[in-house]
């Protein structure tokens, strides 16, 4: 089997995370899209996020209706921070089966030379690189790379920072979010 493992805090889960997820799965030769909730990232401050729990939860909410997305709660238990070179080798241990590919945008990619024993992770899995309006022409060392992948999703521009800021301010943004994690959200008084 093909998983393409879409990383994330998923802080909250919102409607772009999903809409590039899918398009992914109906349109490459991926079996199944796992969103993998990340514990603590070694780029971000801790203090915005919400319990992990909470998050898995959303990302469970926001893909139960979709065959071929799910969530993945499999770096919880690794040990923090974490890598991405630590939980491939721990997923290729528990599933020698399935073949993981990386999911990420353009951004990411330009960065991706910083990532913890990179070559490794290109030399055993592609990664497939979705498009950001923001970032305009990208260009990386791995711009034609064989294992980089191009992939002609649907441009995104929804955050999650600006989600979680319009929360505070007391906006509406139900719209960007699946109608079951905005009640989730709302009912746990989220981000206020």
């Amino acid at each position: 089997m093909k998983v393409g493992l879409y990383f994330g805090t998923f802080n909250p889960i919102h409607n772009g995370h999903l809409t590039i997820a899918n398009h992914l799965a109906e349109h490459s030769d991926l079996d199944q899209i796992w969103f993998v909730v990340t514990p603590l990232s070694p780029f971000k401050k801790k203090s915005s996020l919400l319990d992990n729990y909470h998050r898995l939860e959303m990302v469970y909410l926001a893909t139960k209706e979709y065959d071929k997305l799910k969530p993945s709660d499999i770096e919880f238990g690794l040990k923090q921070p974490n890598y991405t070179i630590d939980t491939l080798t721990y997923l290729f241990e528990k599933f020698p089966n399935h073949h993981f590919s990386l999911i990420m945008g353009e951004d990411n990619l330009k960065s991706f030379h910083k990532w913890k024993n990179y070559e490794l992770i290109l030399e055993n899995h592609s990664i497939y690189v979705y498009p950001r309006l923001s970032e305009g022409k990208i260009e990386t060392q791995f711009n034609n790379h064989p294992k980089v992948i191009k992939v002609d999703a649907p441009i995104m521009e929804i955050s999650s920072t600006f989600i979680r800021n319009e929360i505070k301010e007391g906006k509406n943004i139900r719209p960007m979010l699946p109608e079951n994690v905005w009640h989730f959200i709302d009912e746990m008084n989220f981000y206020k």
